[in-house]
């Protein structure tokens, strides 16, 4: 071996070595975060303030119209919120595992894409009531929010399924592959009012026309509370992940 083969290796070497120091420091304050008391207690008290401000302060006439159930687009707004952070989780978790295979990836990966669908599920049932409401209908194929919307709650339906045909282990690149490509539906249907002329949804973000009459600091609030839940629930999942790939791997020793 050359002076300057050697050299590269080294530095090969060493820039591994760095990434990999990196990662692991990623990876424990991830952990710290999501097992963190500040997180349960957030999720508690910004929890019963959002209550609080949902059902104290918040006004009940939204787009002209007064009625108890347009108190529903605060968590409908919080959910889609956090489903979309819980989706994005799921792919950077999936990019990471390819990159580096570690285990924490995978785990992080599939419990943020669990809780993601569960999210989306909940802003596409607090939406339909909300809907129901201010359109009179419950759902409208019209709108291309509403269907692009529809369209990543199937693919992260189908994240699921895969997850659950594949081994655990083995099978685990192909989820993360599946978590990569699927979160390309996740911006189209947040912009999809900006690319699209929109039937119902109206664009909020910097729009001064928008006529909701949404209370910012109930909304915060709210959002706040809705990511801290999202925050305490993840690291649950993962736990539970990884309580069952130790009784995996205890099962696979006795064999």
């Amino acid at each position: 071996m050359t002076t300057d083969e050697y050299e590269r290796t080294e530095r090969t070497r060493s820039n591994r070595f760095s990434a990999a120091r990196i990662v692991g420091r990623i990876t424990g304050i991830l952990h710290r975060v999501t097992r963190s008391r500040a997180v349960k207690w957030g999720t508690l008290v910004f929890g019963t303030l959002s209550l609080a401000l949902v059902f104290g302060t918040a006004s009940k006439t939204m787009y002209g119209i007064e009625h108890g159930g347009n108190l529903l687009a605060y968590w409908h707004i919080a959910l889609a919120w956090v489903a979309a952070a819980a989706l994005g989780t799921t792919f950077v978790g999936s990019a990471l595992y390819l990159r580096y295979r570690g285990p924490f990836w995978s785990r992080l990966a599939h419990s943020s894409g669990e809780l993601g669908f569960l999210f989306a599920t909940l802003t596409l049932l607090f939406g339909s009531a909300w809907g129901k409401v201010i359109w009179n209908s419950w759902w409208e194929w019209t709108d291309v929010r509403l269907v692009t919307f529809l369209i990543v709650w199937f693919i992260y339906a189908g994240y699921l399924v895969v997850s659950a045909a594949t081994d655990p282990g083995a099978g685990d690149r192909y989820v993360a592959v599946y978590g990569v490509i699927g979160f390309v539906t996740v911006p189209i249907s947040y912009a999809s009012t900006r690319l699209w002329t929109p039937t119902f949804h109206e664009t909020t973000m910097g729009n001064p026309q928008v006529s909701a009459n949404i209370d910012p600091t109930t909304l915060v609030v709210t959002v706040v509370a809705a990511t801290f839940l999202y925050v305490y629930l993840l690291g649950l999942r993962i736990q539970v992940h990884e309580v069952e790939d130790r009784i995996r791997r205890l099962h696979t020793q006795r064999r």
